[in-house]
């Protein structure tokens, strides 16, 4: 989109995936995967949002199944793991620090380090100010150059690598050269035995439902035309084999199918996920 990072304003694209997600709230008949619409007040769009084209209820009804889908899992994820260490990177608009973080905090001292560029980052914890939820002490919001030593900056927020931790990091590898990718890898397959890291990664457009290729193909154009192209396409076999070389003991392919199982079962209003954006799970 853009914005540089001396700027605070808001990431379109977080903007965009934090509408959905509550478009998936007030568009799509319950059960819902996931109930989130304190990113559509994060985000304060006009009343009109969706009127938007992008939020087209039947044109992206596989694209909000996909992103609710991904949030959830991780979500579950970190529900599961007995670990008090919860990296979000390319955090964006996410929410799992407003309506999960309070009671895994007090619970099992859970700290959330929110990482992004500062002034997104920025916009973002003016919001929470303004919105009166603010930024409570276990909630780290890390801004830092994706280019530059992020991960000294984790450390410098209180991340401790020597104890176990789920890193997350949705939305994020396509927009990452393969380099890029695999240095991050091997950065979290250091961490701590017991650590995991949830990833979702973009298939080519071959590699996606016909009836998907138009909208995928339309992103890719909408990316490159914004400033943030579209860097990594892997299929399941090449990020499997990438973070198994970044040092991983376990990596393995979640596909859209599982997703499909585990959160739309039964559903015949169409809204299921589309295979385009799947998840990798990778375990130290």
């Amino acid at each position: 989109m853009g914005v540089t990072q001396d700027v605070a304003e808001a990431d379109h694209t977080a903007v965009r995936v934090a509408l959905w997600r509550a478009l998936h709230v007030r568009a799509d008949p319950p059960p819902h995967v996931l109930e989130d619409e304190i990113g559509l007040r994060l985000a304060g769009p006009d009343e009109g949002w969706r009127a938007r084209p992008d939020m087209d209820v039947d044109a992206t009804r596989r694209t909000r199944a996909s992103i609710v889908a991904r949030t959830r899992y991780v979500e579950d994820l970190v529900l599961e793991r007995a670990v008090d260490q919860y990296v979000v990177l390319g955090a964006g608009l996410d929410t799992f620090a407003q309506r999960r973080g309070p009671e895994l905090a007090a619970g099992r001292g859970l700290r959330v380090f929110e990482v992004d560029r500062p002034g997104p980052q920025a916009w973002k914890r003016r919001r929470l100010t303004d919105l009166g939820l603010g930024v409570p002490e276990w909630l780290r919001l890390v801004p830092v150059d994706f280019e530059g030593d992020w991960w000294g900056r984790l450390a410098e927020a209180g991340f401790d690598p020597g104890r176990p931790a789920v890193v997350a990091s949705t939305g994020v590898t396509m927009y990452l050269t393969r380099e890029a990718n695999a240095a991050t890898f091997r950065l979290v397959a250091g961490l701590a035995p017991g650590s995991t890291l949830v990833t979702t990664f973009l298939r080519p457009p071959q590699d996606v439902e016909p009836d998907q290729r138009p909208q995928l193909e339309a992103a890719v154009k909408g990316a490159k035309a914004a400033g943030t192209p579209f860097l990594s396409f892997f299929g399941p076999a090449e990020i499997l084999a990438l973070a198994r070389a970044s040092g991983f003991r376990e990596a393995r392919h979640v596909p859209v199918e599982e997703l499909d199982r585990r959160y739309f079962r039964g559903r015949t209003d169409g809204v299921r996920p589309s295979r385009g954006e799947e998840l990798m799970l990778a375990s130290t």
